[in-house]
């Protein structure tokens, strides 16, 4: 890498680190006349070089010797670790790195994990996995977490072992980490992690956004909002244990949400998305497909039946665009399913249309076009006005790449998707896609590269943006090559029991259907209204 693209992977992590927002400025952006420079895509994730000045002394061939003995700390600030705020919930950036003796050229490859503080301050997980020795004072950090064998899965005994280096602030920890199996060296490397409370450099919430109601789901994870009749209808997944389905609440006093009713199916509960028209309510089934209620009665739907017939069907997210509703099916087929909702509540199936290479987990409709966000395939735009014979118009990809939910829309006359990914580094992109086979990347933003985009709402020249950890979050894109932060709020608390260590945990689903107010679920709290700033 050279020393000009050094300077500017210092600078995006400055920009992370001051949560400002690579691209955002304070003042009014000038009314964008169309201009732009096309910018270089790096991927998600860059190595920038080691996280810590440790090192691990195992060789890879070598058993796993005890943890104290296999970490080089003779480079580290250790005076600093005494500093680390042991509290809640870190999200980890793990660099693993391959020495180089496996008859190849060193490498490193990225991943992510989690270490969580109890409230004696004492660590009592690493990557999910309880924490089995901890050596901790004002100059050492060591901790190691066993995951127990399982023969039922054949997983065997997994042991993950933290040193810490430095503690740069009182909320990130560098360091080395090694993981092993049956005795033996698996993976090694540094980390970098930070506190996912949001009492960093920035407030819990700006640009008057506070919520004015928050109604907690008691059903699975909550995951998609759509707001329909003066109802809100929140669908939630099975997770840790909890079985997910359908949660309604009569909406009409925004301050004071009613519950109506909850449904869920036996064995049919891992309900993702939502979206409802005329007295149709969608749902989407990883287990049956398309689900359709009938919501004449809005506080009390009614099953009517699933589609598609010949079969189980997962079906993650649903999108209806006029008479269109677009079902994106990750399995058994990977397809994206048509059909015509022209009579609402008796969808017809219209085509099924599959792409090459990755799946399709969510799409956007917008001036005759798909843009279909399809996982490791990439952000694709298809012509989907004949559903019997669907085309490929073009697309964006780079390694690494997750393509997971976008909004399209027309500023200064030129066509605008806004991508989110959902990886490690995994930020909002944004694309000129005016020709499907020339897109260009203009524009970008980003937070802290442990969390993760969910969903993306595009309002005139607001975007709206379930950010996992980060909350909800409101941009300026009036000029697309630089969005600006102008609103946000933050629902994750880390100390909060409830709460998970997972990567993909916070607001996950939002809509701003044009009634003056904004909704919004966090996988935790539940329902959040505010009103639009």
């Amino acid at each position: 890498m050279s020393r000009v693209m050094r300077g500017l992977e210092a600078a995006v992590t400055a920009c992370l680190l001051a949560m400002a927002g690579c691209g955002s400025t304070e003042d009014a952006p000038k009314p964008w006349d169309g201009s732009y420079t096309a910018m270089e895509e790096q991927g998600d994730w860059v190595d920038t070089g080691p996280y810590a000045s440790c090192k691990v002394l195992t060789s890879v061939y070598d058993p796993c010797r005890p943890a104290q003995e296999t970490f080089d700390l003779s480079g580290c600030k250790r005076s600093t670790l005494g500093a680390l705020d042991r509290k809640g919930i870190y999200r980890m950036t793990l660099r693993y790195e391959n020495p180089g003796d496996w008859d190849s050229e060193p490498y490193a490859t990225v991943g992510g994990g989690s270490l969580r503080f109890g409230e004696d301050g004492q660590p009592v997980k690493v990557h999910g996995a309880p924490v089995s020795s901890t050596q901790m004072d004002g100059q050492t950090f060591l901790t190691v977490a066993t995951e127990a064998e399982d023969v039922a899965t054949d997983q065997e005994a997994i042991e993950f072992a933290l040193s810490g280096c430095e503690a740069p602030t009182s909320r990130v920890l560098t360091g080395c980490f090694t993981t092993c199996g049956s005795g033996y060296l698996r993976y090694a490397g540094t980390f970098r992690a930070e506190r996912m409370a949001w009492g960093r450099a920035e407030r819990e919430s700006s640009g008057n956004l506070r919520p004015i109601s928050e109604s907690r789901v008691e059903l699975g994870s909550p995951t998609d909002v759509y707001v329909a009749k003066d109802h809100a209808y929140v669908v939630s997944i099975n997770r840790h244990g909890e079985t997910g389905g359908l949660t309604v609440f009569d909406v009409t006093d925004r301050a004071h949400p009613l519950f109506k009713t909850s449904i869920s199916m036996p064995g049919n509960s891992y309900w993702n998305g939502v979206w409802a028209k005329g007295d149709a309510l969608y749902v989407a089934s990883a287990n049956t497909g398309l689900l359709v209620f009938d919501i004449s009665n809005p506080g009390a739907p009614v099953f009517l039946r699933s589609y598609p017939d010949g079969g189980p069907i997962d079906v993650h997210t649903v999108l209806v665009d006029g008479d269109r509703l677009y079902a994106m099916s990750p399995s058994p087929n990977r397809e994206t399913l048509i059909f015509d909702v022209s009579t609402p509540t008796a969808p017809q199936l219209l085509g099924r249309h599959v792409e090459s290479f990755g799946f399709p987990h969510d799409a956007f409709s917008f001036g005759g076009r798909l843009y279909l966000s399809h996982g490791v395939g990439g952000y694709k735009v298809v012509d989907a006005s004949d559903p019997a014979n669907v085309r490929y118009l073009g697309g964006y990809r780079f390694a690494g790449q997750f393509a997971h939910h976008s909004a399209v829309g027309t500023i200064a006359g030129q066509t605008i998707a806004f991508e989110g990914g959902e990886r490690i580094g995994a930020h909002l992109r944004v694309l000129k896609v005016d020709d499907p086979a020339n897109i260009v990347k203009i524009g970008e933003f980003k937070l802290r590269d442990v969390t993760s985009i969910h969903n993306i709402i595009l309002k005139g020249e607001r975007l709206y943006i379930a950010w996992y950890q980060e909350g909800v979050r409101v941009l300026d894109v009036s000029n697309p090559t630089s969005p600006r932060k102008v609103a946000h709020f933050n629902t994750f608390r880390d100390t909060d029991p409830n709460t998970h260590e997972d990567q993909y945990e916070g607001v996950l689903g939002i809509r701003v259907p044009g009634d003056g107010y904004v909704y919004a679920v966090d996988d935790v709290r539940g329902l959040f209204i505010f009103r639009e700033p």
